[in-house]
């Protein structure tokens, strides 16, 4: 049990860090962290945790969809400065985009301001708000 439930935890760490599109580029991203599993073995891990995928073929975490939904329908584009991630929206979209990405407690995130039109999220490190820029954008189809 301890087994699955760890490889399922590093699932999550690179659906929401990389863009996989197929069962074979999971158990290659899993084999390369030192797991040794097999396909059918990651195709019930795909049912067990509710994995998605998305219109464009990329595999998405159920509890992000929501996330997925505000961000591919307002965010116009997403830019990063140090440990600031700055999520340019659409006018009056901003709050409920926050909420969002406060609701899916991304890791890293250690909160978020919105305004009119933008929001701020703040990562605890440099390198993790880079990776925060990238699930943005990959979630939103945004620049």
């Amino acid at each position: 049990m301890k087994r699955r439930n760890s490889r399922q935890d590093a699932i999550r760490e690179i659906v929401r860090g990389k863009t996989v599109r197929t069962q074979r580029g999971l158990v290659d991203e899993l084999q390369a962290m030192g797991y040794a599993c097999t396909q059918a073995t990651v195709s019930r891990d795909i049912a067990d945790m509710g994995l998605r995928k998305l219109p464009e073929g990329v595999y998405v975490l159920a509890e992000d969809l929501h996330l997925q939904r505000m961000l591919s329908e307002f965010v116009v584009c997403v830019l990063r400065a140090e440990n600031l991630v700055v999520v340019k929206c659409q006018p009056g979209t901003a709050s409920g985009v926050a909420a969002a990405v406060d609701d899916a407690a991304l890791a890293h995130a250690l909160g978020s301001v919105a305004g009119n039109d933008t929001v701020l999220v703040v990562a605890d490190t440099t390198e993790n708000a880079k990776s925060l820029q990238n699930l943005i954008q990959k979630l939103g189809n945004a620049e």
